[in-house]
């Protein structure tokens, strides 16, 4: 039987269920247990968060996986300030992942942030993830960090083509992203006891994070 599929904006009634979805989601993924669900739950507040594109997607009238987005910027030579868009957290539920879910939601995301005149992606994550989606490394655009690297876990998607156009530029990210890790202790410390263990996605995240493209 085709189950019916919805793509729409989160609601304030959704943030509840929107944060346990991501707790499950990365719930020893990454680290043993997770943050992600406390930086949904702090990301909503902050002058970064686009509302605009935080969307969730739903089967059957029910929330399946969410995908959030922020504005940062990119710096060129000259000190020109480019504004662009990072997302994450995105997640689909394990049970329904590896089946077009986590596409769906992000190539509607790409086409809602170019309704919004945005030109330009970069995020950090698994290139296994996203290189199908039309992220490259940072290094084919010349988008470094401030230290000059280009780490490997960066990628870059251009919305409108050749917009970056070879200029060397710096990446700054939104400080949202830097989360308090005893704030987010406490938060997870009210929520529903979870094991926190090992497991090898742990180690080839480990790897991809620390991995510099020369």
């Amino acid at each position: 039987m085709n189950k019916m599929m919805k793509i729409r904006n989160e609601a304030v009634a959704d943030y509840q269920q929107v944060e346990a979805i991501t707790r499950k989601s990365f719930w020893n993924l990454y680290v043993p247990g997770c943050i992600e669900h406390y930086l949904v739950h702090v990301m909503r507040s902050h002058k970064d968060f686009l509302p605009e594109l935080d969307l969730v997607i739903e089967i059957d009238h029910q929330i399946i996986g969410n995908i959030m987005y922020t504005k940062t910027k990119l710096i060129d030579e000259t000190g020109a300030e480019k504004d662009i868009l990072t997302f994450g957290p995105v997640c689909i539920l394990p049970e329904y992942q590896k089946k077009g879910y986590g596409k769906k939601l992000m190539e509607y995301s790409f086409k809602q942030a170019v309704a919004l005149g945005y030109e330009v992606i970069v995020i950090f994550g698994n290139p296994n993830n996203y290189v199908s989606r039309g992220f490259k490394s940072c290094k084919k655009y010349n988008v470094t960090l401030e230290n000059g690297t280009y780490p490997a876990a960066m990628m870059v998607k251009e919305l409108k083509p050749e917009v970056l156009d070879g200029r060397k530029w710096v990446y700054y990210q939104s400080p949202v992203f830097e989360i308090d890790e005893q704030a987010a202790i406490r938060f997870d410390a009210g929520l529903e006891s979870r094991e926190k263990k090992y497991q090898p996605s742990q180690e080839e995240f480990f790897i991809n994070s620390q991995a510099i493209i020369p």
